[in-house]
């Protein structure tokens, strides 16, 4: 997350993100849609977080069709010698990776879209999705959804996917783990009936269970939403002691640290790891419509902490930028 504040065409301001033990992780520096000077980094305890209601009682992000934030979407920007490019649009963006959260250091303060971070509303930050872009997050190791807002840049720790807000990560079930392995959907306002039948199913509890036809709201008709709850429940999902829809298998957790169109390259550092680490490490073909793709991984991994102890050994030989995979 970033709390910052414009200064004009630059900006000054302070990252952070959870950690595993509960601390969280800051940087701060002056930057502009260019190289960022940092400061300061390092994990401070922050305030104890005051109660909120149950995850139960959360209710989601309304998609509505939005304009394009001002401020936050320059085509490319750097964060500590790493460039970043805004995609010029969500459609059809899915991924999975690790969720982390961030929290009351900066409640109130300026996000990169330039409205107020609220820590008990529903957004998120993201790298490189559009500002502001709807997205449906699941949970791949408890089964819980959610629907937030992108409406700030982050994470920007290595192998963190994306930032959620003290209540996203609540009803997630974030806020005590501090990360969790997620899958992230973005949602067309537009065009509900593109929808999972999960964030319709959110959506119209969070309206109350009521359509509504506010010209500034998402037309979600009565047939898209029993529709998608017929066909959602021929075969409903199981339940847990909780109500939560539980995952029945967790997913396996892997650290790519490279992908080459060579096999002889891929197999050359496999062995070059082999002999050097304590993880397995694996090549996987991915045949694309231009080329087949030879990717390299570590694992299976038991946690997103092992994947993150696995940095510094790979960078002493030379890999920089690996990041984990969820399958």
């Amino acid at each position: 997350m970033t709390a910052s504040h414009a200064i004009g065409g630059a900006m000054v301001g302070t990252y952070t993100t959870q950690c595993a033990d509960g601390r969280q992780l800051r940087t701060s520096g002056w930057w502009w849609f260019g190289p960022m000077l940092v400061f300061l980094v390092g994990c401070t305890t922050q305030p104890a977080l005051s109660p909120t209601a149950p995850s139960s009682e959360l209710r989601d992000a309304i998609p509505r069709v939005e304009p394009r934030s001002k401020y936050g979407n320059p085509a490319s920007y750097e964060i500590a010698g790493r460039r970043y490019r805004t995609l010029s649009s969500s459609q059809d963006y899915v991924e999975r990776g690790v969720a982390s959260w961030y929290g009351p250091g900066f409640h109130g303060k300026r996000t990169s879209s330039g409205e107020p971070y609220d820590m008990r509303g529903m957004t998120a930050a993201h790298t490189t999705l559009p500002l502001p872009t709807y997205v449906y997050i699941t949970n791949l190791e408890n089964g819980r959804t959610a629907i937030l807002r992108v409406n700030d840049r982050g994470p920007f720790e290595k192998n963190r996917l994306i930032d959620l807000s003290y209540s996203g990560a609540k009803k997630l079930g974030v806020d005590k783990p501090g990360t969790a392995l997620v899958e992230i959907q973005a949602l067309d306002p537009a065009n509900p009936e593109s929808w999972p039948s999960g964030a319709t199913i959110l959506v119209a509890a969070a309206q109350g269970g009521e359509v509504t036809t506010e010209s500034t709201v998402v037309p979600l008709t009565a047939s898209v939403v029993t529709g998608k709850v017929a066909a959602l429940y021929q075969n409903p999902p199981a339940l847990s002691d909780s109500g939560g829809a539980v995952v029945p298998l967790r997913p396996t957790l892997y650290l790519q640290v490279g992908a080459f169109s060579s096999f002889d390259n891929a197999e050359r550092l496999r062995q070059r790891l082999t002999s050097t680490m304590v993880v397995s490490c694996a090549i996987r073909s991915t045949q694309t419509a231009e080329q087949t793709l030879y990717r390299l991984r570590l694992g299976p991994l038991d946690s997103v902490e092992s994947a993150d102890q696995l940095l510094e050994p790979l960078a002493r030989l030379g890999i920089r930028d690996p990041h984990i995979v969820v399958d």
